[in-house]
């Protein structure tokens, strides 16, 4: 039978942890709330927004859209979405191993992956797939501590600089789409180069009237339309974070309690024997004493 002090022991260590997750899950309760009235907001007009770039990509011919040309894939860039910290499930850990898995898709190419997030950065930093740091601007593990549309915008605007340039031929976003605080989808999507409307997805024809120009469509909507869209994947993966660790530290929560409750139970029995074996040793030293 264990010692008393360390089922004691055990149990104020199983408290103590019982209390931090039961605040970590508080904080990111918090957070969760502000996160999604953030996407819930975004995401209407986000969408609405990729619908016309791409309605607006199919009535355009390649050369007048630089962001929608096709090219022989070379060079293939993955942004993998994660978060600086863990403690959130398999929220990390999922969105790696799609990033791992389209890059094997793409062994025929140069692949690279532009990890936004530290847990994103230490999952690939041994393979062979570690972008170089010079070809962006800034640190994208900053992102998260300070996330706004101006900071997404100039990561997004380089990425369109390299496409157009030819750096890269190809761009793939992997991130968690939020869909409620315990469901997180893993989502790819094409960033570039512009993936048209399908004929059956097109509410209008084709015949549109620009104004105030072509080059001013392709100079000003669609590259806001692409900031909008990584906007709106780290916004989604910005909730599916937090909804993922409340859930988590909820699990972890209910699991100390019942943990606590069967040492509770564990350390009681043990006293009760404890005392019953005193009791024992009292009467048969007394019964000796009498003998």
């Amino acid at each position: 039978m264990a010692n008393l002090k360390e089922i004691r022991n055990r149990i104020t260590s199983v408290n103590s942890t019982m209390q931090i997750t039961s605040a970590m899950k508080m904080v990111s309760a918090a957070k969760l709330k502000r996160a999604q009235d953030a996407i819930t907001q975004m995401r209407p007009y986000a969408q609405k927004l990729q619908e016309i770039l791409g309605n607006l990509t199919s009535s355009l011919d390649t050369s007048d859209n630089a962001y929608a040309q096709e090219r022989d894939l070379k060079n293939v860039l993955v942004v993998g979405i994660n978060s600086n910290r863990g403690l959130c499930g398999g929220f990390n850990n999922n969105i790696s191993k799609k990033v791992k898995l389209i890059a094997a898709e793409h062994k025929d190419s140069n692949v690279a992956i532009l990890p936004i997030g530290r847990k994103m950065a230490d999952a690939i930093k041994n393979t062979d797939f570690v972008i170089k740091g010079s070809l962006f601007p800034r640190d994208t593990d900053t992102l998260w501590n300070n996330l706004s549309f101006e900071s997404v915008s100039e990561v997004a605007q380089n990425l369109m600089d390299r496409f157009t340039e030819g750096d890269l031929d190809k761009i793939i976003i992997v991130y968690n789409a939020f869909k409620n605080a315990g469901v997180q989808v893993v989502t790819t999507e094409q960033f570039l180069p512009i993936v048209p409307a399908k004929q059956d997805e097109k509410n209008n024809s084709n015949d549109y009237i620009f104004e105030p120009s072509k080059e001013e469509i392709v100079n000003n909507l669609i590259p806001n339309s692409l900031k909008t869209q990584l906007y709106k994947a780290m916004l989604d993966s910005f909730a599916s974070e937090h909804g993922a660790r409340m859930t988590a530290m909820h699990k972890a929560t209910d699991n100390a309690t019942d943990l606590k409750k069967e040492l509770q139970l564990f350390y009681n029995k043990a006293r009760q024997t404890a005392i019953t074996n005193e009791i024992l040793e009292i009467v048969g030293g007394a019964e000796a004493l009498n003998d």
